[in-house]
């Protein structure tokens, strides 16, 4: 009898008891029996200095992936399986596989797959509180076609499980799968074996458990960390902005009012009226710097609210058109926007209109006296790009890598005197990605400069 068909352990051992009381019993069946008993004691041994060496590499584990890699890899060629997983009991009934490992090529059975406690057959294992052998998968199945997480398995080449449950302290944390490939793999042996480690087990999963638990919301921690500071560096950024950039217009208009007032019916009517139009573009300079700030605090708060409407390309384009083409006339700058071919584009009135108007305003701030900033729209895929190109200096690379973001300055330098805060690419970025849109360039130095966004549909 070779020793994967002799009895169990504990089974050999009332056996050899039994013969032992039966004085009549000849020699030669006790022999027998302490041969098989034996060869079981030695089994066991293995068994355990297997499960000690095992125990203490996962306990070196911190986090469960490491503890039930460990496992899987330590009881390799002394326990039948092919394929372990780990599935965890979470708040509200429902199982989750939570981990797995397998030598087969095909994996049916994810991680993350779920399923509900109550009414399933693991209920039945967590009530009982003892392991379920299934040596024909199969058969399983046919009997039991609605049990989905079987079906997989067996797609995976499994033909026999045993389900270990874990339990810590009286509560269920989860379930241990041992799978093979082979057909009747599991015995009574094996499921006392597995009851042990699994027992071990239990307490090590639920750590690592814990510990995982833990290093995501470390992560997690830490990451909101990093966004608060980055908030804490922008409202100071905001803050030295305000200080500096609207302290000097600020300061202009006090000066130029106080000249008005102190010169009286002195200063002449041109003069006056020059100093109340200085009085306007600082102003409004300062104006658009507020509106700036406020738009981007409103972004980076997550309360932007965009509201999609079904809007008409060719009018967009048009108004944007006659808009900035009234502002762009002092520089003899022509603004043309190409018929769009027929359709509706989805976005925010509002804030598409914004987009348009920073991307125009800056093709105008940066292209020469009597050159042509050209609008576009076009259908890509199934929703539209939206193109603004001027024939300014272009963008060097290092310009390139410094566009969209918050008070960026770029080398080029505004060819009308025109002031910038450094905003309004950042704040068209986030826009268009409010949208679920992208935005870019297309520019070498000297070339000019295509910008554009894309709006799905």
């Amino acid at each position: 009898m070779d020793e994967s068909s002799e009895p169990p352990f504990s089974q050999q051992i009332r056996e050899v008891a039994r013969l032992l009381n039966e004085s009549t019993e000849p020699p030669r069946p006790l022999d027998r029996a302490l041969r098989g008993l034996a060869g079981a004691l030695a089994r066991e041994v293995r068994l355990m200095e297997k499960l000690q060496e095992v125990l203490l590499r996962i306990n070196e584990g911190r986090l469960l992936d490491e503890v039930m890699n460990a496992l899987y890899d330590g009881f390799k060629g002394t326990l039948p399986y092919d394929r372990i997983g780990l599935a965890l009991v979470e708040d509200g009934g429902v199982v989750r596989a939570r981990w797995a490992k397998t030598d087969l090529p095909v994996v049916k059975l994810p991680v993350g797959y779920a399923a509900a406690l109550a009414g399933s057959s693991l209920e039945g294992v967590l009530r009982t509180g003892r392991p379920r052998v299934l040596n024909d998968l199969s058969r399983y199945l046919e009997e039991h076609p609605a049990s989905d997480s079987t079906r997989l398995v067996v797609e995976e080449g499994i033909r026999a499980s045993l389900t270990c449950p874990l339990i810590v302290e009286g509560k269920s944390v989860g379930f241990l799968f041992f799978s093979s490939r082979e057909t009747g793999a599991y015995e009574a042996e094996h499921v006392d074996a597995y009851r042990r480690l699994a027992a071990h087990v239990s307490l090590l999963v639920e750590k690592g458990a814990w510990a995982s638990r833990l290093a995501v919301q470390k992560d997690e921690i830490e990451k909101k960390n990093a966004e608060l500071r980055r908030l804490n560096d922008l409202k100071n950024t905001f803050l030295g902005i305000a200080a500096h950039d609207l302290r000097n217009p600020v300061g202009l208009v006090q000066m130029i009012a106080d000249s008005i007032i102190q010169s009286g019916d002195k200063m002449a009517p041109e003069t006056r009226r020059e100093l109340i139009a200085e009085v306007g573009g600082l102003c409004r300079h300062a104006l658009a710097l507020l509106n700036d700030l406020l738009d981007v605090a409103q972004i980076e708060s997550g309360v932007l609210e965009i509201k999609p409407a079904s809007l008409d390309p060719a009018v967009i384009l048009r108004e944007t058109a006659e808009r900035h083409g009234r502002l762009a006339t002092p520089k003899g700058t022509r603004i043309e926007a190409e018929p769009p071919p027929p359709g509706a584009m989805r976005a925010d009135p509002l804030r598409l209109r914004q987009v348009l108007d920073n991307l125009v305003s800056n093709a105008v701030k940066y292209s020469p006296p009597g050159s042509t900033v050209r609008i576009r729209a076009k259908r890509e895929g199934a929703g539209w790009r939206v193109e603004v190109t001027d024939q300014g200096p272009g963008l060097t690379e290092e310009d390139r890598q410094r566009l969209f973001q918050d008070f960026a300055r770029l080398s080029a330098k505004p060819t009308g005197g025109e002031k910038s805060t450094g905003l309004g690419l950042a704040i068209t970025r986030r826009m268009v990605e409010a949208h679920g849109g992208k935005i870019g360039v297309d520019s070498r130095p000297g070339a000019g400069a295509t910008f554009f966004f894309t709006l799905p549909d």
